[in-house]
Parts: C-alpha cells; structure tokens; sequence
C-alpha cells in the first residue's frame, strides 16, 4: 500500500498541474523563476518587440511604467520582497507626476503589505489610476493591453496593464496564471 502512494503522489500531482495549464512544475527553483520573469518583465515582447518599443508621451509616467511593470512580474510571482521594491521605484516617481497622489498613494500600501493577497488587492487601486494616466498621456510608440480577469477581487474583476496580449494573470500567479483576457488596446 505504502509502495502505491509513493508512486501514486508524483503522478497524480503532475497530472494535477497539466490540467491546470501551469507548465511551470519546478516551483522550487524560484531563484532562476524569478530571475526569469525579472528579465521577462524588462524585456516583455509584443509581437517580438522588446518593452522598449513601448514609450508614453509623458516621460515620467513613462519612467513609472517600467516599475510598474516590475510590480506586475513580481505579483505574478507571488513575491512580496520584490512588489515591494517595484512598488517603492512607483511611489518616488509618482510624486514628480502631477495628480500622482493616487498611485503614491497605493503604492505606499503594497510597501508596507506584508502579505500577498493585500498587495494584489491594492494592485487593482493603482492599476486602475495608472490605465486612466496612460490613456490620458497617451503613446508615442508601441501598444499597451488593459487585461481584465473576471475572478479577482472575489469575483468584482481587476484590470491590469501589459505589453503583451498573453495572459500572465498579477491576481492569482501561478494559481491561474491565464485567467483573464485583453478588454482594450492604447496605441
């Protein structure tokens, strides 16, 4: 009986995450995981572009954009050290943006979060401020995706911002990496 829960176990928990659609089945290797998304975060393609094609007309919202997509990565990753790094780069810039007071705001409340939960919770106050400034400011090149998952937030749905049309969901990580869908592209 023993030798059939040894064998059983394995299996079943690989069946498990192919079902789920993770192909990430090495979660234990979050060191080389995580450095992994970080570069994916700096280098996020759309269509084969690198991130960098991606410019807001407003230099400091546009500066604050590459830490937000920081923070994106790092929920994404379930990582509270990391959301709260990204979320301290939002908050100093931020205050240079003229009614950023909102998103320094939230940023403020992820830095002092110490769980994840509370941080994705927060994530959808400053998204939501950050995809109304970026439809204001504008694009000077590239294009944006306002991403909705319809289950975040106890089923009330949260929006996010990304550059690319894959879904790598910053509610739910790894418990439902793909939930969601692109609602809105800004060019």
């Amino acid at each position: 009986m023993k030798k059939i829960f040894q064998v059983a176990v394995p299996v079943l928990a690989v069946v498990l995450l192919a079902a789920c659609g993770d192909n990430n089945t090495n979660s234990g290797a979050n060191d080389s995981t995580n450095q992994q998304t970080h570069d994916h975060a700096q280098m996020e393609a759309t269509n084969g572009a690198p991130a960098a094609s991606v410019q807001l007309k407003d230099d400091k919202l546009n500066a604050v954009y590459q830490h937000y997509l920081h923070l994106s990565t790092a929920l994404v990753n379930g990582d509270v050290a990391e959301a709260k790094i990204a979320s301290s780069a939002i908050e100093a810039g931020a205050k240079e943006i003229a009614g950023g007071e909102t998103l320094v705001s939230a940023a403020g409340k992820i830095i002092s979060a110490t769980d994840i939960e509370v941080q994705r919770e927060t994530y959808s106050t400053l998204s939501n401020e950050f995809i109304a400034m970026v439809k204001k400011s504008g694009l000077s090149s590239g294009a944006v995706y306002v991403e909705f998952c319809p289950m975040a937030l106890h089923d009330k749905g949260g929006y996010w911002l990304s550059v690319s049309k894959e879904i790598r969901n910053p509610y739910f990580g790894d418990k439902m990496m793909t939930c969601g869908e692109v609602k809105e592209t800004i060019q």
